[in-house]
């Protein structure tokens, strides 16, 4: 690994290599905060989905276009006045200590869950008018839902064992049943939200994050599919032509690869 030097160093090849790119590059140059939102979004992505990989040579280069971003759209903010990397580090410093009274004050804790209760009543000190405030609108509404459940935990709002969760879950499916057999689509489509919720809620119970463990079966249906497609083309078949109960052979046969 390298030392504290050699890591002040690259970061700082990197502003200059940055105001370079700004001063010189017709791309660069055009390139706003609104027009680097949607890109930022798209690397973080890209990001996740090494992490869910485990490979960390991605990993490495993901979070190397990530840290580009957040140079690139200090490098605008230096122009317009507004901030530079300086404020950007020493706001997120501030704000660190800050929250973390039990490193860099006198507070006392037991364990993580005495950390972020804290965490989110300093929030609400600092002005926020609800522990719900810091979930951003435009998150993927699976992640979201994820993200609300940790805050008001975090304040005491919430069940106290998992076995009260999957009985919610059980509930929750049971009215979903109810209004499926009514057939009531709008009152479907409400207890399904509440189905999701509750699940996603019990996987924070068993330790689970939700939306990896979606992700991991979606690659693993991909994967499956895939073999599935690739072994009927092998026979000189399309999928369009094979009953379901050919499809499930190989799909079974799939199975065996992960």
């Amino acid at each position: 690994m390298h030392s504290r030097q050699e890591q002040l160093a690259a970061v700082d090849r990197l502003l200059t290599i940055m105001e370079e790119l700004r001063a010189q590059c017709p791309w660069d140059k055009k390139q706003t905060i609104q027009s680097l939102r949607h890109l930022t979004i798209e690397e973080v992505y890209e990001l996740g989905d090494a992490i869910l990989d485990n490979d960390m040579e991605e990993v490495k280069n993901e979070l190397g276009d990530i840290l580009l971003h957040i140079v690139f759209y200090a490098k605008i903010g230096s122009e317009t006045k507004d901030f530079d990397i300086a404020d950007v580090a020493n706001a997120i410093c501030e704000k660190l200590i800050h929250r973390h009274p039990h490193i860099y004050g006198d507070v006392k804790v037991t364990d993580e869950a005495d950390v972020k209760r804290n965490w989110e009543l300093l929030k609400l000190k600092e002005g926020k008018k609800s522990v719900l405030q810091g979930v951003p609108k435009s998150l993927p509404a699976l992640v979201k839902a994820s993200r609300i459940q940790e805050k008001v935990a975090g304040v005491g709002f919430d069940w106290e064992k998992p076995e009260q969760v999957f009985e919610k879950v059980q509930e929750e499916l049971g009215e979903l049943q109810e209004e499926v057999h009514a057939g009531d689509k709008d009152k479907m489509e409400s207890e399904f939200g509440d189905v999701l919720f509750s699940m996603i809620n019990y996987a924070r119970f068993l330790g689970i994050n939700p939306e990896n463990a979606l992700e991991r079966t979606n690659k693993k249906f991909t994967r499956r599919f895939q073999y599935l497609e690739t072994e009927a083309a092998k026979k000189g078949k399309s999928l369009q032509e094979m009953s379901l109960e050919e499809m499930d052979v190989y799909w079974n046969a799939a199975k065996k690869f992960g």
